[in-house]
């Protein structure tokens, strides 16, 4: 299962994924790994490319971690 969100800080938004501490799907689908992010400098940019990502098939979303992320590692120790 892939998910797509957007946050104004994301270290924060993938721990409350992995602890489970917000009900909704990363919770019900168990997804706890953060494999690909963008960053933008306002919301607006960053709302656009969320319905644009949200928009396009799975195997697009696959592509687009596999061009940074192709082992699909965890990239919040990283963060």
């Amino acid at each position: 299962m892939l998910y797509t969100g957007v946050t104004n800080d994301l270290q924060r938004r993938v721990y409350e994924h992995k602890e489970k501490i917000i009900e909704g799907f990363t919770k019900k689908y168990n997804i706890t790994k953060l494999v690909y992010y963008e960053i933008f400098e306002d919301a607006y940019t960053a709302i656009s490319r969320e319905k644009q990502i949200k928009a396009g098939s799975r195997q697009k979303k696959i592509d687009l971690v596999n061009s940074i992320n192709q082992e699909w590692r965890d990239l919040y120790d990283a963060l």
